[in-house]
C-alpha cells in the first residue's frame, strides 16, 4: 500500500534506496520534490501538509533500479545555473566546477575573456557557466554528438544565451579539426577555452549507475583514458 502522508512516503522511499545509493534520503527528498513541482526546501518546510504524489512510487522504482536522478527528473544544478539534462549527455558534477573556479581566478586581475571556447561541451554547462560568470562574453561549444548539442542548444535558450553561444558538431580524431574549427569562427583567438574530454579506461569498474545510464561516449578513452587528451 502507498504510503498517504508525504513524510512517510520519503521515508519509505529512503529505506528502499538505501542498498542502492550513497544518499538515500537526499535522492528521495530530490524525487518528492520534483513530482510535486517545488523546490526542495520549500517542500520540506511544507512536508506536514503534503501528500504522497500519484507517481512518486515509479519515480523512486526507477531510482532504485540504478537510473540517476537527474535523468528522472531531467535537471541538473552545476555552478549557478540549472541545466536540462537527458541520457544523451553526461550528468554535470560539481568537481568540473574546478575549472571555472580556475578560470575566475586566472582572470580577477585583468580583462575577462570575451571568447570562450567549450571542446565536448556536452549539456552545455562548462560554456554556460562560463558565459553566466563573463556577461559580455560569448562562446562556442562542439561535440562529437548532435543530440547532445540540441541539448546545448535549449539549455542556452533557457538561459537566455542563445544569442552568445554556438554549437557546432566536431569531431576532434580528425586531423583537420583545428582548422575547420578556426575557419567557422570569426578571427578573433579564444580567451578562454575549456575542456573536459572522456578520461576512464576502458577497463574501469564503473557504478551501474553511470555504466548502465550514461553515454559511453563521453566517459571511455582508450585503454589508459588519455586517447583524447592526446589528440587535443
Amino acid at each position: 500500500m502507498a504510503a498517504n502522508t508525504l513524510s512517510d512516503a520519503i521515508r519509505i522511499a529512503t529505506q528502499k534506496l538505501s542498498k542502492r545509493s550513497e544518499t538515500p534520503r537526499l535522492d528521495a527528498e530530490l524525487l518528492a520534490a520534483h513530482a510535486l513541482g517545488l523546490e526542495r526546501m520549500a517542500m520540506l518546510a511544507r512536508m506536514g501538509e503534503l501528500d504522497e504524489p500519484a507517481d512518486y512510487a515509479a519515480m523512486v522504482q526507477r531510482r532504485a533500479a540504478d537510473e540517476p536522478v537527474a535523468y528522472i527528473t531531467g535537471h541538473q544544478a552545476f555552478w549557478d545555473i540549472e541545466l536540462e539534462v537527458t541520457p544523451d549527455v553526461l550528468i554535470p558534477r560539481s568537481d568540473s566546477e574546478t575549472l571555472i573556479e580556475v578560470a575566475e581566478r586566472h582572470f580577477a586581475d585583468s580583462q575577462p575573456p570575451a571568447k570562450i571556447l567549450d571542446l565536448g561541451t556536452g549539456s552545455g554547462a562548462l560554456l554556460l557557466a562560463a558565459l553566466s560568470l563573463y556577461p559580455a562574453a560569448y562562446g562556442i561549444g562542439v561535440d562529437i554528438s548532435e543530440a547532445a548539442l540540441a541539448v546545448a542548444r535549449g539549455n542556452a535558450a533557457r538561459l537566455g544565451m542563445a544569442k552568445r553561444a554556438e554549437f557546432s558538431l566536431l569531431d576532434w580524431t580528425l586531423g583537420d579539426w583545428a582548422a575547420r574549427l578556426q575557419s567557422s569562427a570569426d578571427a578573433a583567438p579564444f580567451d578562454l577555452i575549456l575542456c573536459n574530454p572522456p578520461y576512464i579506461r576502458d577497463s574501469a569498474d564503473l557504478s551501474a549507475m553511470v555504466r548502465e545510464h550514461e553515454p559511453h561516449g563521453a566517459l571511455f578513452a582508450g585503454e589508459d583514458g588519455l586517447r583524447d587528451y592526446r589528440q587535443i
